[in-house]
């Protein structure tokens, strides 16, 4: 990635991350710093996550296009890397927090490397308080953490074990006096444990954009989600959306919809290309 890192001294960010206990004295980054005064929603979760979690993670941030909230992620395997792709999708702007240096040497998880350069050439920026070449460890991950509940207004748990580190940012949150937020998940998961104690625990539920949006205190009202006319599409391609009401094996797809493979296999590129699917090891899924 042809993106300088940059040192940026602590007195050039918010007052909110300076006054956390013992702050960096610079934060390094790559790319284009937003203005960290607009509502910024950390958003964190298991990194083994269920379709549950992942769909909703997608519903909720794909709810908040159209609003000038940031998004605060750790770039790690998961539902990060799905708040992070979602955020772009929905064209907000998005700053991963890995737990290693910037340099593209070091940059971890390696099979994240292709979307760090997706926030970059979306405006969106990478941020560590580790030199460039910094190695990630396993104690860098849990510091990071701090970092991205100090730059946040609020922080959002979609899914979380009893013992994880995503439960480690909402105590950091929680110490910081910024808003929790939990996705309430099946009582039978293991990995609904971390948000259903937390709402317990006083973090405010969140099942819908509108729930997010009232936290920043943005009026539901005035807020109304961009949608994507289905109607403007070619007719090949509406027949695939109308399809995919719930996720299919691409194969499946090729026979219901009764064209050739590749005419197939070109049409799902467009939607993919487009933001409309998202092709999973073969299984197509509607998200928008």
């Amino acid at each position: 990635m042809d993106y300088p890192i940059d040192a940026i001294p602590l007195d050039d960010l918010p007052l909110r991350f300076r006054e956390i206990p013992q702050p960096p004295e610079k934060i390094w980054i790559r790319g284009k710093l937003p203005d960290l005064e607009r509502p910024t929603l950390t958003v964190v979760g298991a990194r083994k996550h269920s379709e549950y979690g992942r769909a909703a993670c997608e519903h909720l941030l794909r709810g908040l296009a159209g609003t000038d909230i940031i998004i605060v992620s750790g770039l790690a395997i998961g539902i990060d890397s799905i708040a992070h792709d979602c955020a772009l999708r929905a064209g907000l702007t998005t700053i991963a927090v890995p737990g290693s240096g910037l340099d593209d040497r070091v940059l971890y998880p390696r099979q994240n490397v292709a979307l760090a350069k997706r926030i970059l050439v979306s405006g969106g920026s990478l941020i560590s308080e580790f030199p460039p070449e910094f190695r990630a460890t396993n104690w860098s991950f849990p510091q990071r953490n701090r970092i991205m509940a100090g730059l946040s207004h609020a922080v959002l748990i979609v899914e979380a074990a009893p013992r994880s580190g995503t439960l480690i940012t909402a105590r950091l949150a929680t110490d910081y006096n910024r808003d929790v937020l939990a996705v309430p998940g099946d009582i039978f998961s293991e990995l609904s444990r971390g948000p259903n104690t937390l709402i317990e625990q006083g973090a405010t539920p969140i099942s819908s954009s509108e729930d997010i949006l009232r936290t920043f205190g943005i009026e539901t009202a005035e807020h109304s989600t961009p949608t994507i006319a289905d109607d403007t599409l070619p007719k090949e391609e509406r027949d695939i959306l109308s399809l995919l009401a719930t996720p299919k094996e691409k194969e499946v797809l090729v026979n219901e919809i009764g064209l050739p493979a590749s005419a197939v296999h070109v049409l799902l590129m467009r939607l993919e290309i487009a933001g409309y699917i998202i092709d999973e090891s073969n299984i197509i899924r509607r998200i928008l």
